[in-house]
This record gives structure tokens, C-alpha cells and sequence, in this order.
């Protein structure tokens, strides 16, 4: 059995930035340890898996340790494959059950905007102490929503130079952690952490600025932002707010092109 197997860049214009994830298109869905086994065997952050049905794209995103219910960077990844493949393409509309159905669009600018539901974090008010000892510097304020926790800081350099236990996040589970501040080039910058579900620092989150653009949104009193996630390989996101939806946008660059070859036995 073969399939077609894509790698690109996602939220960047500049191969080995950004965050990489592997996109497979299928007729029908593999089975679900195949799935993770595929995942795992690419060891990227995610892999987005893809299914046509009655007009739109059925998605479903694994890390290397588990699958995930929701997945941004693996999302565009797989919309600029689609495009990519389909020259005339403008518009698409993927469905995934946690999130629902999500129209994307190819802009004249040539920015993949993806729209999602708000995810808006709350004030905690029982902080965990593996949160609070597993961050190097103490945060101003903690929220969390369904994805992470948010840890608030008033200086963007806190965020760059924070370190974590991951033996310790880890505890959190299912929950991941992201720090974020204002920042002076950017509208606000953020990190990454879930060893509890894929790795210690994810290159740039798509998923969690649906969280992050409306928190900043209001503390900044915009609705159009630029954001900024400050891992090694550095991301860059357009995020614009509504009521109850928010758009995310970035680019993205295409890095391999080629061909997963299983074993007749594998396919069982």
C-alpha cells in the first residue's frame, strides 16, 4: 500500500522555521493504530490525517504520543497542500467533531486565514503547584480553557527567557501550558509547552491563539493582531477577532513531497 505524504513548514515563508507537520490524504480513513504509527514514525509534531466527504475535508491530527482533538499548524499545513494541488482553489471547509466545521480560505496576499471558534481562557482559582514549580518565573496571573493553562506575564522578556520542567508539567495532564506577555514589536508574544502530550516546546500552536488572540484582543482593545510564538524556529500569526469566532492566518512552505510505502502486514 502507498500514500502520498507531504511535509510543510506551517506559520512561516522560510524552510526549517515554523512548525512542520505531515499531511496524508486518503479515500477513507486508516485505522487508528496505523494512524499512530504513522505519527510516530514521522516524529513531527503532528500529522493530519484527511478524508473527502459531501463537499468538504473530515480531519483528524495525531502527535507521536496520542491523537489530539484539535491541531492549527497541522490544519494549515494540509490547506496548502490542498491548494497547492488544486490551482484555482480558493476556499475550503474542513470538519473535525471538537471543533466543527471550519471554512479556510486563500486570501489574494496569499495568507491561509482559518476560522475557528473562541476558545476563551478563565481566571483559575486554584492554581496547581506542579504548574507554579515547573515555571522558572512566576507569572502575574493564570487562566486556562479546555487546551492549556495560560500564564500571564507583564514583560515579553519573561517569556523568552523561561525555562520549565517538563517532569512536572507532565502533571497537568490534560492540560498543556502557555506562557504569553504584550510584547513591543508584536501585539503579544507566547511559548508552547505539553509533555504531556507531544513534546516539551511546540514550535509555533495554531490551536491555542484561538485562546490567545481573544484574551489579548480585549486586554489591548483590538481585534486585528499580530502575534508572535518565540521558539527556536519562531512562528509569526494574524489573528482577528469577533464575537465568537476568531481567524487565524499565517503562510506556509512546502518542505517534502513523497511516498509512505507499508508492508502488506502492517495494513491489517
Amino acid at each position: 500500500m502507498q500514500l502520498k505524504l507531504d511535509i510543510v513548514d506551517a506559520f512561516t515563508d522560510t524552510q526549517f522555521r515554523g512548525n512542520s507537520a505531515a499531511v496524508v490524504i486518503t479515500e477513507r480513513w486508516l485505522s487508528d493504530s496505523l494512524m499512530q504509527q504513522i505519527a510516530s514514525e514521522n516524529n513531527l509534531s503532528e500529522t493530519a490525517f484527511l478524508v473527502p466527504a459531501r463537499g468538504l475535508y473530515h480531519v483528524r491530527w495525531f502527535s507521536p504520543l496520542s491523537e489530539i482533538d484539535f491541531c492549527g499548524h497541522a490544519t494549515l499545513a494540509a490547506a496548502h497542500v490542498l491548494f497547492g494541488r488544486h490551482a484555482a482553489m480558493r476556499r475550503l471547509r474542513f470538519f473535525a467533531p471538537a471543533v466543527g466545521e471550519m471554512e479556510i480560505t486563500l486570501s489574494l496576499e496569499g495568507l491561509i486565514e482559518m476560522n475557528f471558534p473562541v476558545r476563551m481562557p478563565s481566571p483559575v482559582a486554584d492554581v496547581p503547584e506542579a504548574l507554579l514549580l515547573g515555571l522558572s518565573i512566576a507569572p502575574q496571573k493564570i487562566l486556562r480553557n479546555t487546551q492549556a493553562y495560560f500564564a500571564v506575564y507583564s514583560d515579553e522578556a519573561d517569556v523568552i527567557q523561561i525555562t520549565t520542567n517538563s517532569d512536572l508539567l507532565k502533571r497537568l495532564a490534560p492540560y498543556d501550558v502557555v506562557v504569553t506577555a504584550a510584547s513591543s514589536e508584536y501585539d503579544f508574544v507566547s511559548r508552547y509547552f505539553w509533555p504531556a502530550n507531544g513534546g516539551d516546546e511546540d514550535p509555533v500552536t495554531g490551536s491555542i491563539h484561538t485562546g490567545l488572540a481573544p484574551y489579548w484582543s480585549g486586554e489591548l482593545r483590538k481585534t486585528t493582531l499580530r502575534a508572535y510564538q518565540a521558539s527556536k524556529r519562531g512562528g509569526l500569526l494574524y489573528c482577528r477577532v469577533s464575537q465568537d469566532r476568531v481567524t487565524i492566518a499565517g503562510q506556509a512552505v512546502s518542505y517534502l513531497h513523497g511516498e509512505i510505502r507499508l508492508q502488506t502486514s502492517t495494513c491489517k
